[in-house]
C-alpha cells in the first residue's frame, strides 16, 4: 500500500465532508495528530479503524486502501490487488513488531547478566543465578531474532551465539579472579578447611590461602582431585 497516497486521499475526503483533523480524531477516539500522521504518510490507521473511518468519509474499503475512488469498472481487479498489499503490509508490521521484542529480550538479557556481575558480591550465589537468567533470555530475543532463516542455520548460530555468550561470562569471571582476587561467581563446590578456601569452577580451581589474613595469597590452578589432607596442607 502507498501510505503517501491514502494520507492525502483521506485528507482530501476529510476536507470534502468538511470535517477537521480533531472532529475525525475524536470521531474514531484517536488523537488529531494521529490524524496528521496518517494524512501526512507517515503512519497507516490501524486496521481496527479501516471501517469507521471509511464510515466517517463515506468511501469503501477499496477506495481507502487504492487511496482513490475505484471505478466500478476496475473494483474487482483493485479488490483482489488491494487484499494481497493488506496481507503483505500486515506481515510486514509483525514482523517489524516481532524484530523489536528480540532487540529488547535481547539487550535486557545483557543488560541482566552484566548487572548480576557487577551488583552482587562474588561470594554470592544469587549473581550466578541471576547471570544465567539474563543468558537465558538474551538467548531467547536471539533465536526470535533468527526466525526467518532456515532452521538448521538457525540452530547453528543460536548454539554458537550461546556458547560465546557463556564463553564471555565465564572469561570474564575468570578476569575477576585473577586480577581482582575475587571468588568465582560460577562455582560448582566451595570447601572450607583449615586456612584455605577452595573453589571448584568447571574448568580451573581456585585456592585461597590464609584468609583474612595479612598474608593471604590466591593460586589458580588446573581442575584436580584432592582430597580434605591435601586441601589443609595446600597452604603450608
Amino acid at each position: 500500500m502507498n501510505q503517501e497516497k491514502i494520507g492525502r486521499f483521506i485528507a482530501e475526503c476529510r476536507k470534502n465532508k468538511k470535517i477537521t483533523q480533531q472532529e475525525l480524531a475524536e470521531r474514531l477516539g484517536v488523537s488529531d495528530r494521529t490524524i496528521g500522521n496518517w494524512e501526512n504518510g507517515r503512519n497507516m490507521p490501524d486496521l481496527s479503524l479501516f471501517k469507521p473511518l471509511c464510515s466517517e468519509l463515506d468511501i469503501t474499503l477499496n477506495d481507502l486502501m487504492s487511496g482513490e475512488k475505484v471505478k466500478e469498472k476496475e473494483y474487482q481487479e483493485k479488490f483482489e490487488e488491494n487484499i494481497v498489499n493488506t496481507i503483505d503490509y500486515s506481515t510486514k508490521r509483525i514482523t517489524k513488531y516481532s524484530q523489536v521484542i528480540s532487540l529488547i529480550l535481547i539487550i535486557f538479557g545483557l543488560f541482566v547478566s552484566m548487572s548480576a556481575i557487577m551488583i552482587f558480591p562474588s561470594e554470592s550465589s544469587w549473581g550466578s543465578i541471576y547471570s544465567v537468567f539474563g543468558i537465558i533470555i538474551f538467548m531467547i530475543g536471539i533465536a526470535r531474532m533468527l526466525n526467518t532463516i532456515k532452521w538448521y542455520k538457525r540452530l547453528l548460530l543460536t548454539i554458537g551465539i550461546f556458547i560465546f555468550a557463556v564463553g564471555t561470562l565465564l572469561f570474564t569471571d575468570y578476569l575477576n579472579v585473577k586480577l581482582n582476587k575475587e571468588a568465582p561467581m560460577f562455582r560448582i563446590v566451595t570447601t572450607t578447611t583449615g586456612k584455605v578456601i577452595y573453589y571448584n569452577t568447571p574448568f580451573y580451581d581456585v585456592y585461597r590461602c590464609n584468609f583474612d589474613e595479612d598474608n593471604e595469597y590466591w593460586t589458580i590452578e588446573k581442575n584436580s582431585k584432592k582430597t580434605i589432607n591435601d586441601l589443609i596442607n595446600y597452604c603450608k
